[in-house]
């Protein structure tokens, strides 16, 4: 019996993430092809840099520096966009979904921003949009999602999504760096961007937190509902003083649900230093799911590099390998549901969702201002379940108040930091960042 003619790939790119696919389906061509029964074969590549790819490439792949070449091609299969950005990088995408072609993407924030369009023009085409490098690079979290978890209810999705603000955040705690020291040194390492815009305001974990929530509550794509905060405020005195508490401070991405609606958030974060994502160091991604049948269940892996995001792709490219025949309607929803399933569920203002909050208030040292201080929280209704004063190893007048409140909705938090803020004795800003216990 002849074998399988083979999936023959159309690649944009040729980068990082494209030069790292085509090295690993070289390495790994047979083991690749045992378990999908033929072979994937990048058989076109579009490349800016032609000189580049002729040392990267054999003879028998096909260089062009046209995109629409590959998509419009007769012989290619399946797209492989990896070229980044959300202009080209969409019109290239649709153009292929419009020519019957499947397409495998790492570009979050194109679906992110354009997904709806996108995956509606793949259903009504009937071929797949595949991303699962899109999101965690080499944690699986979106067959855990579509597959692993089908069965569940899932209550909340959060984790570690970035793994620059993450590596930043590490040296901040272990090597007591200041936010741009160790953005600096993130950047040398090749761990940050010379632009490293995106990641350290949240904006990269945002997206990729779009995508998780849709596949965890059968919702559509709404990034622009995403609260989003990054840390690129954040002063080394609050990840030590969270360290006094018990704490560790992490930028998460929350998609949570209840009878209230969903709640999409992007923050810096205190959670426990005994908790499993406390844990969870340097560059390093993670992502929890809590689900009603399986419970809790945490997925840990590299968030970013060549291979390991070559290995995501090359992952959807072998489901494509096992589904090519399949029906469109019998294949997993590119969204874990079904495309008639997908409905529209409240977001929640970020000023109505109720978390518990560390406080440090820098001030005159005096027990009457520190009283002044409680009465401002006392006043807006605002529980503290803990409070330690510190004072200053030098300038003996001044203190700094750290308090832990109770579950406090974020507008009344926000109306009492004002308050404080006009207090004559409180020096600078009043530091405020979300505390989740994840359980």
């Amino acid at each position: 019996m002849p074998a399988p003619a083979p999936l023959r790939v159309g690649l944009l790119g040729l980068g990082t993430v494209g030069t790292g696919t085509y090295q690993v389906l070289a390495r790994n061509a047979d083991i690749i092809s045992a378990r999908t029964g033929r072979r994937i074969e990048i058989v076109m590549v579009f490349v800016r840099n032609l000189a580049r790819a002729a040392s990267i490439l054999t003879n028998d792949v096909v260089v062009v520096d046209d995109p629409l070449l590959v998509v419009n091609h007769p012989n290619v299969d399946v797209v492989v966009e990896v070229i980044g950005g959300t202009t080209i990088a969409k019109d290239l995408v649709l153009q292929a979904i419009a020519n019957g072609k499947h397409v495998v993407t790492a570009n979050k924030a194109l679906l992110a921003e354009h997904g709806s369009e996108i995956f509606a023009a793949a259903h009504a085409q009937g071929v797949v949009v595949a991303y699962e490098g899109a999101v965690a690079v080499s944690i699986p979290i979106i067959k855990v999602l579509r597959e692993g978890l089908s069965a569940n209810r899932i209550e909340w999705v959060a984790g570690i999504i970035n793994g620059t603000t993450n590596y930043i955040l590490s040296r901040m705690k272990t090597q007591s760096l200041s936010f741009g020291q160790a953005l600096a040194e993130a950047q040398r390492l090749g761990y940050a961007e010379a632009d490293p815009t995106f990641d350290v305001k949240g904006i990269d974990a945002a997206h990729k937190l779009t995508l998780l929530a849709s596949n965890a509550f059968g919702v559509p794509i709404q990034f622009d509902k995403v609260h989003t905060e990054g840390i690129n405020d954040l002063e080394l005195a609050d990840v030590t003083f969270a360290e006094r508490l018990g704490f560790c401070v992490k930028l998460l991405g929350i998609a949570k649900r209840n009878s209230s609606g969903l709640e999409l958030r992007v923050h810096p974060t205190l959670i426990p230093t005994n908790h499993l994502l406390a844990n969870v160091h340097d560059s390093m991604n993670a992502v929890m799911v809590k689900s009603d049948a399986a419970g809790l269940t945490m997925h840990y892996g590299a968030g970013a590099g060549s291979e390991q995001t070559a290995s995501a792709v090359i992952a959807d490219l072998v489901d494509l390998c096992r589904s090519f025949e399949t029906k469109h309607q019998h294949r997993v929803p590119s969204l874990a549901f079904q495309q008639s399933a997908i409905t529209a569920i409240h977001v929640r203002e970020i000023a109505d969702v109720m978390t518990c909050y560390y406080l440090r208030l820098d001030l005159i040292n005096s027990a009457k201002f520190e009283q002044d201080v409680m009465d401002v929280l006392l006043q807006a209704g605002i529980r503290i379940w803990r409070l330690e004063v510190v004072k200053h190893p030098i300038e003996q007048e001044f203190c700094t108040m750290l308090a832990l409140t109770k579950p406090v909705r974020n507008s009344v938090i926000h109306g009492a930091i004002s308050k404080l803020g006009e207090l004559p004795a409180v020096k600078g800003h009043v530091r405020s960042i979300r505390i989740e216990t994840l359980d």
